[in-house]
C-alpha cells in the first residue's frame, strides 16, 4: 500500500491492502478502498464511496458523496463524479450466477463531468470533457464535449471545457462563453481550436 503519510484517510474510511493512492488526496468518512485499485494524486474521495478492486482514478478526481465505482472503471484526469452515481459492471446479474470474469470495461474521459444520481451502464465510454445531466441513464458510448440528459440518455448539445453550453455557427465554430476558448464541430464531434 502507498505510504499514508502522503495522503489523508478519515479515521472511519476502510482502505484494503494492496492499494496505489496518490499524494494529496483525500479519502472522507465510511469510504471503502479496496485491494488494488490506484487513486492518482490530489483525488477527493467523499463520504460513503466504495471503490472496487481494480479501478483506476486519474488525477484531481472529484468523487462526491454516496458514489459507487466498480471493478471495470477508469476514469482520467480532472473528472467529477457527482452525488450518488453509479456504475454497473455485469449487463445481466443475476444473484445466483457468477460473472465475475464477465466485468464489462468502461472508461471516463480526462475532464468529464456525471451529474448526481446518473446511472453509466457498462461497457460505455464517456469521452473527454463530456457532461453526463443529473439522473441520466447512459446506454451508449458519449462523445468528447457532448451534453446528455434524461433516461436513455439523449445527446441535447455540447459543453466547453468549462462547462459552459456550447452553440455553434454555420461554418461550425464556437466559443465559450466563460473562457472565450474556441471549438469546431465537424461531422458531429467537436474539437478545442484555440
Amino acid at each position: 500500500m502507498t505510504d499514508q503519510s502522503s495522503f489523508f484517510a478519515h479515521p472511519t474510511a476502510v482502505i484494503d491492502e494492496g492499494c496505489e493512492i496518490g499524494a494529496g488526496t483525500k479519502i472522507w468518512h465510511f469510504s471503502h478502498i479496496m485491494p488494488h485499485c490506484r487513486l492518482g494524486q490530489n483525488c477527493n474521495i467523499g463520504q460513503n464511496v466504495v471503490v472496487s478492486p481494480e479501478v483506476v482514478l486519474g488525477n484531481n478526481v472529484k468523487v462526491q458523496n454516496n458514489v459507487s465505482i466498480y471493478t471495470g472503471v477508469s476514469c482520467g484526469d480532472d473528472v467529477f463524479l457527482g452525488p450518488s452515481c453509479v456504475f454497473t459492471n455485469v449487463i445481466n446479474p443475476r444473484s445466483a450466477v457468477n460473472r465475475r470474469g464477465e466485468y464489462a470495461r468502461t472508461h471516463v474521459g480526462t475532464g468529464a463531468s456525471i451529474g448526481a444520481n446518473a446511472t453509466i451502464v457498462c461497457g460505455h465510454d464517456i469521452g473527454q470533457f463530456a457532461f453526463i445531466g443529473a439522473g441520466a441513464v447512459v446506454t451508449k458510448n458519449v462523445p468528447d464535449y457532448a451534453l446528455v440528459v434524461g433516461n436513455p440518455a439523449r445527446q441535447t448539445g455540447w459543453m466547453s471545457e468549462y462547462g459552459q453550453k456550447l452553440t455553434f455557427d454555420k461554418e461550425g465554430y464556437g466559443s465559450c462563453p466563460e473562457s472565450g476558448q474556441k471549438y469546431q464541430l465537424i461531422n458531429g464531434r467537436v474539437s478545442r481550436i484555440a
